[in-house]
């Protein structure tokens, strides 16, 4: 702020009294900061909001599966390659008690081996993504899995959960 005092030799003319300048760029230079302040700030909120909403709808999808399927499958967690979804797949859900669920159809113990064959002769890539509950027995995975690869379906995975992060 620059003032400017009368002067003696001036004269004492009214209109030379005093003068006041303010700068207003370093004003300007702060409201430029936290401008940009804002708007990386707002940002990064927006971000974060996408990945929760992008959780949201991952977990909706699941418990639409569910309800599709009627069964209620608590899959182990895990941190794995996601599969070529443009391959031909089998879904089996093997819920803790029942017969072994396929496109949501129940399907005996005996009559898994025929889904097996038939999956084979209409795709020899089909994948067999076994989605087990937590508590279903070792023995049993690995059954259904052995039967599998019996029938020629050599691409198997098991289903899981993405882990917390």
């Amino acid at each position: 702020m620059a003032a400017k005092l009368p002067d003696a030799d001036d004269g004492g003319d009214e209109s030379d009294g005093l003068f006041a300048e303010i700068n207003i760029t370093p004003l300007t230079d702060v409201f430029l900061v936290m401008l940009i302040i804002f708007m990386v700030s707002a940002l990064a909120v927006q971000a974060e909001a996408q990945k929760k909403e992008k959780r949201v709808e991952q977990r909706e999808e699941q418990v639409e599966a569910e309800k599709k399927s009627g069964l209620k499958v608590s899959l182990p967690s895990g941190s794995a390659q996601e599969l070529d979804l443009t391959k031909k797949s089998l879904i089996l859900i093997i819920p803790m008690t029942g017969d072994i669920n396929a496109d949501g159809v129940a399907i005996p113990d005996d009559k898994l081996d025929n889904l097996f064959r038939r999956s084979f002769l209409d795709d020899k890539n089909t994948q067999v993504v076994i989605q087990a509950d937590k508590g279903v027995q070792h023995g049993r995975v690995v059954n259904v899995m052995e039967r599998a690869k019996q029938a020629g379906l050599t691409r198997l995975a098991i289903g899981t959960t993405s882990a917390a992060k």
